[in-house]
């Protein structure tokens, strides 16, 4: 199980990228959560087994089609243990 810190940046507020990252952290059976920042970036905490977690990394890079992403910071950190994966 790995746990990585991830802050998207660009154009990620205001359409619909935390649904879509729920949706696509759901399907790749990720756990943890999503929410806007002051910044106008989105912070992510997702956990989850080889491949499914790089799958989910390799999506933050793009985001969903009406999303423009500039940057992706990731860091790797201990677990949390989550239940599922919502939104803040």
């Amino acid at each position: 199980m790995k746990h990585y810190n991830i802050k998207v940046s660009g154009k990620v507020q205001n359409v619909g990228f935390r649904y879509a990252t729920m949706e696509t952290a759901r399907k790749h059976n990720i756990t943890g959560f999503v929410q806007n920042q002051r910044d106008g970036s989105v912070y992510i905490e997702a956990e989850g087994e080889d491949p499914e977690i790089h799958h989910f990394l390799q999506w933050c890079h793009e985001g969903p089609t009406w999303a423009r992403v500039d940057s992706v910071n990731v860091s790797e950190s201990n677990t949390e243990d989550y239940d599922e994966f919502t939104i803040r």
